[in-house]
């Protein structure tokens, strides 16, 4: 008789590859979440700023106005279209500004150690220890607020992250065979880190940039419900919070539409960081 038998590290392999259905929910949501920042002007149903006091503080289910309205009579689905796109911009260009700040920094310090080294670590303790969102408003109250002021000042959110994690792998590579034997055969230091030591070092650094991302949103977010984040006529997630806040109790719609896409995006993309992190850790 014939046993047919279920090969183990094919099966294996296959149930790792599934998607878990939380992990395949979040990316789903994410992605609609970058349709609607690109074809912004596609999906708005009305201009953000056109006003129709006939139909102030309609109920979410009014014909032509899915999510209701607000207290100017402003579309809330249009407005809150808008405001994922102000919010995904600013995230996004704050984390690859962070990123890319923070792991220069680390190889900086790898690379010269000595004085370098420690001039790095001292303002990555500084940068730890300083209250980012009391520092934010100082500077966004004395420069003012703008779409460039606001990825630049969030582009400095966490970038000591990236600093020691490079700073250390860096460390652990260059002392590797691989790195000194580049290294013998003649290639410039910056070849060296670019081709050999961050292709090593990259997926720790996505991870990073996935848990830092939905930070950076509620950071902005919180800037934006203090009135000193995305200034009107534009509109973020945060500032529909903001401005929403003062008719909780008559229309909690305008509030709580905004919140909620707050509260499922940075949960959506913590759970796919999470499941990002255990793909690519070897160790797991």
């Amino acid at each position: 008789m014939t046993v047919t038998t279920v090969n183990p590290p094919r099966f294996a392999k296959r149930r790792r590859a599934r998607l878990p259905f939380t992990v395949q929910l979040a990316l789903f949501w994410l992605l609609a979440m970058v349709i609607c920042a690109l074809f912004v002007d596609l999906l708005r149903p009305y201009p953000i700023t056109q006003m129709n006091l006939s139909t102030r503080l309609a109920p979410p289910g009014t014909p032509g106005h899915w999510l209701g309205t607000d207290e100017l009579g402003r579309d809330v689905l249009s407005r809150l279209i808008q405001s994922v796109r102000s919010s995904l911009v600013i995230a996004f260009g704050a984390t690859l500004l962070s990123a890319f700040f923070g792991t220069l920094l680390g190889f900086m310090a790898a690379k010269f150690r000595g004085v370098v080294e420690h001039v790095v670590v001292m303002l990555a303790d500084f940068q730890a220890a300083l209250p980012f969102l009391i520092m934010s408003l100082a500077v966004l109250a004395f420069f003012g607020s703008s779409m460039l002021l606001l990825v630049c000042l969030m582009g400095f959110y966490g970038w000591e992250r990236y600093a020691r994690i490079t700073r250390g792998l860096a460390i652990s590579a260059s002392a590797q065979g691989y790195a000194a034997a580049v290294v013998q055969l003649g290639a410039k230091p910056s070849r060296v880190y670019l081709r050999h030591i961050l292709p090593n070092v990259a997926s720790t650094l996505i991870v990073s940039m996935t848990l830092t991302f939905p930070e950076i949103i509620l950071m902005e977010s919180s800037l934006s419900f203090l009135g000193l984040g995305v200034q009107p006529p534009d509109t973020s997630l945060g500032n529909m919070v903001g401005f929403g806040r003062e008719y909780l109790t008559t229309a909690p719609w305008i509030m709580l539409s905004p919140a909620v896409v707050i509260v499922l995006t940075t949960l959506a993309i913590s759970l796919a960081g999470d499941w990002l992190r255990d793909r690519l850790d070897p160790t797991l």
